[in-house]
């Protein structure tokens, strides 16, 4: 190794962030509260609240949800880098929410470069391909954490995994696309492309700490490893969330016909923000809403998660409401705006009777 990689390695080294320790009762307590209000936490024990679909945002396209009581992860990404500060938490606040499970949607940077460490503290187990289970061991130096792998990324597209996250919770996990550019659609189906103006502004207010552009340097290569939407399902409530939107129409319909033969969904956690929106703007989320046939449309990967090349939330309303008057009045979801930096972490937002 020569002289400047070998100092390079000492700083990377350095300035790695030192995984979290194992949370305490009372750092569960604290998190669980902030991430899903005093009301449906228990002060004493840390319970969350069983009969409420409570779902946090911290950024980008990762969630913190509770679902009947069942505390879970999706994607596992507090971002940063590009700022700090910017999304007001951090991993060790979210390893303290003591998740049973997270769920990986794909592994790029943006969706999985925390999900290690947090693992590895939380106890957490960790679904995803094998590619995914691989990226995120390769996170903490000894994983003593379970992955599942959920097929790999040379499974077929519509492919489909089933099983329960906890009595009471089944879980679906379909293999679909990443978002991709194509060629513009002409048909009837087509939509005019989407391009936001970029909001450089937020690496001014929240200029980014050597720490977190050291981190994003060691992890902005990881590989997708293959794209896995989620539903989680009870008896009385079905929330599905998929971190891409992929253009199924072109590459993959037969994904779509799996979508259309799952339950509908009461809450559809969808990315609106993808390649294809400069091309064909929101017609790959539409299609996904199509079929999964919400009551409920919940837009997310669409803050300004990597200024210079993304915006702010508020420049996706418009468009993802000009989208959704496409779709027949009778089923058209209702809307559920999150706009950065409002809605990060914001217990009440998202909350939902369980049936």
């Amino acid at each position: 190794m020569n002289p400047i990689s070998r100092g390079l390695a000492a700083l990377s080294e350095r300035l790695t962030t030192p995984e979290p320790a194992a949370p305490t009762l009372a750092a569960t307590i604290a998190a669980r509260r902030r991430f899903f209000g005093n009301a449906a936490v228990d002060p004493e024990t840390g319970a969350v609240s069983p009969d409420r679909v409570l779902v946090s945002w911290f950024g980008c396209a990762s969630f913190a949800i509770s679902l009947g009581g069942t505390v879970f992860l999706l994607d596992a990404w507090v971002p940063r880098g590009a700022t700090s500060g910017y999304v007001p938490t951090t991993v060790a606040e979210v390893a303290a929410l003591r998740p049973a499970a997270i769920f990986i949607g794909h592994g790029h940077f943006d969706h999985a470069a925390d999900a290690g460490p947090i693992a590895q503290a939380s106890g957490a187990v960790v679904y995803g391909t094998t590619e995914h289970c691989a990226t995120v061991r390769g996170q903490v130096p000894d994983p003593r954490f379970d992955c599942v792998e959920l097929g790999s990324a040379d499974s077929s597209y519509g492919d489909r995994y089933d099983f329960e996250l906890a009595p009471g919770v089944a879980v679906t996990a379909v293999r679909h696309v990443h978002s991709a550019r194509t060629a513009r659609d002409e048909s009837p189906a087509g939509s005019d492309p989407v391009r936001p103006k970029p909001c450089p502004c937020d690496i001014r207010e929240f200029p980014p700490s050597l720490a977190h552009a050291a981190h994003l340097a060691r992890n902005i290569a990881a590989p997708e490893g293959g794209v896995l939407l989620y539903q989680f399902r009870t008896d009385r409530f079905t929330l599905t969330w998929h971190d891409s939107s992929g253009p199924l129409l072109d590459k993959a319909p037969e994904v779509l016909d799996v979508l259309r033969s799952l339950p509908a969904s009461d809450v559809h956690v969808g990315a609106v923000q993808g390649f294809n929106q400069f091309t064909n703007g929101l017609r790959d989320p539409r299609s996904y809403i199509e079929a999964l046939r919400p009551k409920v449309f919940v837009p997310n990967h669409h803050d300004n998660w990597l200024p210079v090349f993304t915006a702010r939330g508020e420049a996706f309303r418009s468009p993802v409401e000009a989208e959704l008057a496409r779709i027949p009045e009778q089923a058209r979801p209702r809307v559920r705006m999150l706009v950065d930096r409002d809605d990060y972490l914001a217990p009440g937002v998202l909350e939902f009777p369980l049936g």
